[in-house]
């Protein structure tokens, strides 16, 4: 697909559909992009795998998209942006921008802004540094929001959800344009999972302030983790990594990447390319719910076992 000189080529890649999440926040902020998503659907879930394949998945599906154009990288994926990050730094020439120190980064901000809050209340300062990741199991078991947060005078306690991903892919959240007592019924389902896990999760870490959703998935659930931390008593501010990855990715952009990757008017309309690595239909279907836009003319691409 042509583009101009000065519009900027932004590759994003997730081993399935979370990552467009990451892509949905980043078309109104670089609205002028042309942006390649590639899914690696053929080889989910990564999570399953060892760190060995996972980075080798990971680096040839950059590579793919690098030699599609892209002048930047966009790892939307925990697991990949968890244990294969330094991998994908060495072995491309172009910036590489992971979900999760962005994500610990906004983190850091609630966090603060409750500890400011908190005090003025007369509450211990020493509580309000702590914060709740919700992540899968490969991501949980890597310690990278662990480590990120450390990092930023945090204390993280994660909790692995391996039950959420399957739920969302396979639709089973409150979809306000379905009435059918059916979709009610598997929503309901997803709620109380959800609850199970939230509950477990606040008896771990009970003076948590900020809840981090550490998968690209979860923000599709974001609305039910709202209303049960709610009815839980512990109103706790959600941050979204992937809105938070999409911010940082603006701000490379503008400040840091302007004159080799070019600008481009704000008023310009994002192009987009879709790859898949398996079911281009599947992709198209469910590629749909999480990008809140409708996904054509997805490619389908073999990128080897």
């Amino acid at each position: 697909m042509s583009k101009s000189a000065s519009t900027p080529t932004i590759g994003v890649f997730d081993s399935g559909f979370g990552g467009l999440t990451v892509l949905r926040e980043l078309l109104p902020l670089v609205a002028g992009a042309h942006y390649i998503y590639l899914g690696d659907t053929a080889r989910l879930p990564y999570g399953s795998k060892s760190r060995e394949t996972i980075v080798r998945y990971a680096v040839s599906s950059a590579r793919f998209l690098q030699q599609q154009g892209a002048e930047l990288l966009v790892v939307a994926c925990n697991t990949a942006t968890a244990l294969a990050l330094d991998d994908l730094r060495e072995a491309l020439p172009i910036p590489v921008v992971g979900v999760i120190e962005p994500g610990a980064e906004a983190a850091a901000g609630a966090c603060a802004a409750e500890q400011v809050a908190g005090q003025a209340q007369g509450e211990a300062s020493d509580s309000l540094s702590q914060v709740l990741v919700l992540a899968t199991q490969a991501t949980v078991g890597s310690l990278a929001y662990t480590r990120a947060c450390a990092a930023l005078g945090l204390r993280a306690t994660e909790k692995a959800c391996p039950l959420l991903v399957p739920l969302v892919e396979e639709g089973w959240i409150v979809d306000s344009e379905s009435e059918s007592a059916e979709d009610a019924a598997r929503a309901s389902v997803t709620a109380q999972v959800l609850r199970i896990y939230l509950n477990e999760a606040l008896h771990a870490a009970p003076h948590s302030r900020a809840l981090l959703l550490g998968c690209t998935h979860y923000p599709l659930l974001r609305p039910e983790i709202e209303r049960t931390l709610a009815e839980l008593g512990r109103p706790l501010r959600v941050i979204d990594s992937a809105r938070a990855t999409a911010r940082a990715v603006a701000k490379i952009l503008s400040l840091k990447q302007a004159a080799k990757l070019g600008t481009s008017a704000v008023s310009d309309e994002a192009t987009c390319e879709f790859f898949a690595t398996d079911s281009v239909q599947k992709f198209e279907r469910l590629g749909s719910r999480f990008l809140g836009r409708p996904v054509e003319g997805v490619r389908l691409v073999d990128l080897g076992g």
